[in-house]
């Protein structure tokens, strides 16, 4: 089978590695990848956003399966145009993607089918945003509130603040931080504490199949603390929740929300993710995605035994429920390495020292192309996603940061708490 990723990042890496697994592929290819990427699959300098290009491609080639890595092109309605020209494609429709290209949206489909989520109201301008927060909806002056934009915002759209003060000042801040599109709505909502986890799943419509759970640290420095980002490190460890919490999550939750998607006439065929709250009174969704996250995937992927090109072939013809999908047993994680100064315009050009001394662990690529000597540079905010598993999660992480200190460049940051448990409050962006 010749496959098609669609993505530049590590989370496409890591996808491009199970293909590569699979008995089934002959050949990778990946628009528009990185230079990581390009070590085991070949690249095509097509844009993920380029919708009618990359189906060309697919159609030329003779594309025999494409997997969507990011959310833009699928808000673009990449699935419903490959689908148009008889290509088989897995991700959502574009439909589908409102689940996650608007915050408002999410909200108002939680609110019809009962599905747990966090009290919110949903402002059309700045003013009215104000507006709203000059009401006693979310208590006093000086109780906390999540300020959302309503649109994709690369994991940075999301505020938790602590006043009506920093509320306000987020409101105005926002839109130089994710565009005015994204900011067209504001969603406000009641701030929740608990722990964070993330759950995602295999979905074709009708049927579903759970990965194991996931947790992310958003925040650039130690103890959660500084910007949020798209993510710095996550383990997938059995103990982030419990089978009865698993059960309830999906009695409450994802049953729910594929049955919901499907009376609504927008199946839900691909990748369903959930953004958790585990708060006092249970399980609240913070957000959905509708594909991988990252750096969730890498964490996720590295457990998976069952043949990648089998899922696929599962989620296209509504078969999950005739397939045993099996996960490695223990634990993973994934420390993210970023370049200076991200999530601000990171500094890039850096030359990337000590990847051949890292041992026992896969390293995935975000951020990186190739200099003229053909050595490895870093082209983004994240660059590295170093990722081990282990039968304790005390053994894994310890092969991980000792992986990350043979790897060096001017200016490179991680953090070093990734796998620690803290209380936090909602911060999913």
């Amino acid at each position: 089978m010749k496959i098609l990723v669609i993505g530049s990042g590590g989370r496409e890496h890591a996808i491009c590695r199970v293909f590569q697994k699979s008995g089934k592929v002959t050949q990778i290819f990946c628009a528009d990848g990185n230079a990581g990427i390009g070590e085991i699959a070949e690249l095509v300098a097509i844009s993920p956003t380029e919708i009618e290009k990359l189906a060309d491609f697919a159609s030329e080639n003779k594309i025999d399966l494409s997997f969507v890595g990011g959310e833009t092109s699928l808000a673009l309605g990449i699935t419903d145009e490959f689908e148009k020209r008889s290509l088989k494609i897995v991700g959502v429709s574009r439909k589908t993607a409102r689940l996650e290209a608007s915050k408002s949206f999410a909200k108002d489909f939680m609110a019809r089918h009962s599905i747990p989520t966090a009290k919110y109201q949903t402002a059309n301008s700045i003013a009215e945003a104000k507006t709203i927060l000059g009401n006693d909806f979310f208590g006093d002056e000086n109780a906390p509130v999540v300020v959302k934009a309503d649109g994709l915002a690369a994991g940075k759209g999301v505020v938790v603040a602590k006043n009506r003060r920093e509320a306000i000042e987020a409101i105005d801040e926002l839109e130089s931080i994710v565009g005015a599109e994204a900011t067209d709505k504001i969603v406000l909502e009641e701030c929740l504490t608990g722990r964070e986890v993330s759950l995602l799943a295999f979905a074709d419509g009708e049927n579903f199949a759970l990965m194991p759970p996931v947790r992310d640290h958003k925040r650039i420095f130690d103890n959660d603390q500084g910007a949020n980002t798209g993510g710095m490190g996550t383990v997938s460890v059995a103990s982030l929740l419990t089978e009865e919490q698993i059960e309830k999550i999906v009695a409450e939750v994802i049953k729910p929300t594929i049955e919901g998607c499907k009376a609504e006439g927008f199946p839900f065929r691909g990748i369903l993710f959930l953004g958790l709250m585990m708060t006092e009174t249970g399980a609240k969704v913070l957000e959905y995605n509708v594909r991988f996250g990252d750096p969730e995937t890498q964490s996720i992927l590295i457990r998976l035994e069952t043949d990648f090109v089998e899922i696929c072939e599962a989620i296209l013809t509504t078969s999950l429920n005739k397939l045993l999908i099996e996960w490695q047993k223990g634990t993973a994680a994934c420390v993210v390495l970023a370049s200076k100064n991200y999530p601000q315009k990171a500094q890039i050009g850096d030359v990337i020292s000590g990847l051949d001394k890292a041992q026992n662990v896969e390293i995935f690529h975000a951020g990186t192309s190739k200099n003229e000597s053909g050595e490895f540079i870093t082209n983004g905010g994240r660059v590295l996603g170093i990722t081990a598993t282990g039968e304790q999660l005390s053994e894994t992480l310890k092969t991980v940061y000792e992986a990350v200190g043979k790897i060096s460049w001017d200016g490179m940051q991680y953090r070093k708490d990734i796998g620690k448990d803290s209380k936090q409050s909602a911060s999913i962006g």
